[in-house]
């Protein structure tokens, strides 16, 4: 009953959203900062690109599949805002690839500086496929993600101390994860977690994508918590929703009457993004909706939601 009440919730939360509330245009002061995303050629990683070239970020990192379609959207960036061609570089990052990740966080290395990190880019599809050793939707929005995270976490604690700043990592999320079932990751059932979500036979494939935003949840909420008690200088990491947005995620699934009729544009969604980059202390390990600090699905947050979060973040960083 409760998680039937908390899917309502979800479904109830993102329609008023999109009808009724407005998302503030982010205001504040990059002067100076290096920031990274992800997935920025287009859609919302690209609308927070410009958003922070207009706050005066000094270097943005364009972390890019295609590097063609990167440099395109970085001309298009650089005539938008009017800044200087150095402010922006594209640099290649594929994330249905490890090694891609791990060359792109040596990379990340050569830095002077790094203030944060918009983990945007993800893969919504229903079709089963194994990318390195999972399941291809959990492989790029999940492992891959906090593969790269953890791999810059050098790089963000040297900046910390070298610069007196707080970094801050952002990792996109979804209502979604309100309406995601729990059999898959029950840890209940046999077997490992991710031996489960990687079996072609009893994957739901249609939920999927709410699924792996559920397990980023899981997952931020851990390393938050395990960054907190660490000793040194403070990483923020929360994970901030868009609500649902006019783009192409979602294109292999033939939403598009109720995406024209309620959508939020992709420029509006990225201010949920930017919020979050630009969030403080208090938003570590939590789910940002409409821009405010929320409780996420009751999945995440009651007895059993923290027995699947331990198994599976130990799983994950195994």
């Amino acid at each position: 009953m409760a998680a039937i009440s908390s899917a309502i919730k979800g479904v109830s939360t993102t329609i008023y959203s999109n009808l009724f509330v407005e998302l503030p245009v982010q205001k504040g002061d990059l002067t100076g900062q290096t920031i990274i995303v992800t997935g920025s050629n287009q859609g919302l990683g690209y609308e927070a690109s410009r958003h922070f070239l207009l706050l005066g970020v000094e270097r943005l990192i364009m972390a890019v599949r295609n590097l063609e379609k990167g440099e395109a959207a970085r001309l298009k960036l650089l005539e938008d805002t009017g800044r200087d061609p150095s402010s922006i570089e594209v640099w290649e990052l594929d994330m249905d690839s490890y090694v891609s990740v791990k060359k792109f966080a040596t990379r990340v290395e050569t830095l002077p500086r790094l203030d944060a990190l918009l983990a945007n880019a993800g893969l919504a599809t229903t079709t089963f496929s194994l990318s390195e050793d999972n399941e291809r939707t959990i492989t790029v929005n999940v492992v891959s993600t906090f593969l790269l995270i953890i791999l810059l976490l050098p790089k963000l604690r040297e900046s910390a101390s070298q610069f007196n700043i707080c970094p801050r990592v952002s990792v996109v999320n979804s209502a979604l994860h309100y309406i995601a079932p729990l059999a898959e990751i029950d840890v209940s059932n046999q077997g490992s977690i991710f031996s489960r979500l990687n079996n072609k036979e009893t994957a739901k494939m249609d939920m999927r994508y709410p699924l792996s935003k559920l397990l980023v949840l899981f997952a931020v909420r851990a390393l938050a918590k395990r960054l907190e008690e660490r000793k040194g200088p403070l990483i923020v990491i929360n994970t901030p929703n868009p609500s649902w947005c006019k783009s192409q995620l979602m294109r292999e699934n033939g939403h598009r009457l109720g995406e024209r009729m309620m959508a939020r544009s992709t420029e509006e969604g990225s201010r949920a993004l930017v919020h979050g980059i630009l969030s403080g202390k208090d938003s570590s390990g939590q789910y940002i909706d409409n821009c405010q600090v929320k409780s996420p699905a009751c999945t995440v947050t009651n007895a059993k939601g923290a027995k699947i979060q331990e198994a599976f973040f130990n799983e994950l960083i195994v």
